[in-house]
């Protein structure tokens, strides 16, 4: 008996199935594609663990550009609104 009941004649029966089915070049592109993914998955885990190491950085970034942003739409307010025309009496 083998891995979860089935033999190595099973598992070598089915491989040969799906090489028939999918073809090498296809299995081939599958598994770089997996590899990609699971490269992909680990390097966004490793950006997740430095954002929590630095949160206070980014915390810091985020009110500057928020402040720098509530500026420059104040200077534009300013410029847009009408100056009061003076009041004849």
């Amino acid at each position: 008996m083998g891995i979860g009941g089935i033999s190595v004649w099973q598992l070598i029966i089915l491989l040969v199935i799906v090489v028939l089915v999918f073809g090498t070049k296809r299995l081939r592109n599958m598994g770089g594609d997996l590899g990609a993914a699971i490269k992909g998955f680990r390097k966004g885990m490793e950006d997740e663990k430095s954002d929590k190491e630095e949160p206070d950085k980014l915390a810091e970034e985020t009110a500057q550009a928020q402040t720098q942003a509530d500026a420059e739409f104040r200077e534009k307010e300013e410029e847009v609104k009408p100056s009061k025309p003076a009041e004849s009496s």
